[in-house]
């Protein structure tokens, strides 16, 4: 019996503040679990109802850059003020074991990661339209309205990026937002290069 491929999947999703990543993710790691989520280490805050070392490694400034200064990183980048970070072995160790692992970062860590990953998987999420977004911002009620105003200027700004990304998901039902990665996946293991040894002895 010839052995599926060995290494796992790095795979990329971003989208703007309030676009309702997390809730994809919680529903697509219920659905896969060989899929190892990658939790960002973070100098903001932890929100109402985040845990440390399950919604973000929450650390301070001075740790943070500790861990820039030593390179273990894989990327890292200031967002309204804060640092967000992967770790750079963790994702190694995951990867080496054949677990595909998913990272939940924003544009300026994904530029980073596809410098030095560039077979990994890039999907940006988006919601049905802008207006939906500004609701679901104000639905948070986490935070006043010159903050919303920065984080919908900043979604703006975001979207430019889109066409450096593999794949567009809508999120506008999340069971159907899941199941469109689920297929990205499905499709990218079937790519040629993942699938070569199977007539390598042809």
């Amino acid at each position: 019996m010839k052995q599926m491929r060995t290494e796992g999947q790095l795979i990329v999703l971003s989208g703007p503040s309030g676009v309702g990543k997390s809730t994809v993710i919680a529903e697509l790691l219920s659905e896969h679990n060989d899929m190892y989520f990658s939790v960002s280490f973070t100098t903001r805050q932890p929100r109402v109802g985040e845990a440390d070392g399950v919604n973000y490694h929450f650390v301070d400034r001075k740790q943070f850059e500790a861990m820039i200064a030593n390179n273990e990183l894989l990327e890292y980048a200031e967002y309204v003020n804060h640092y967000y970070g992967t770790s750079l072995k963790v994702i190694q160790e995951k990867l080496a074991a054949g677990i595909d692992v998913l990272l939940d970062i924003e544009v300026q860590g994904a530029a980073k990661v596809r410098e030095k990953c560039p077979d990994a998987v890039f999907i940006f999420i988006i919601p049905p339209s802008f207006e939906e977004l500004s609701r679901r911002l104000h639905r948070r009620n986490s935070d006043g309205e010159d903050v919303i105003a920065g984080r919908l200027q900043k979604a703006r700004t975001e979207y430019h990026e889109i066409p450096h990304y593999d794949y567009l998901v809508v999120n506008d039902k999340v069971s159907t937002a899941a199941a469109e990665i689920t297929s990205i996946l499905t499709a990218e293991r079937c790519r040629t290069k993942h699938r070569l040894h199977w007539v390598d002895d042809v």
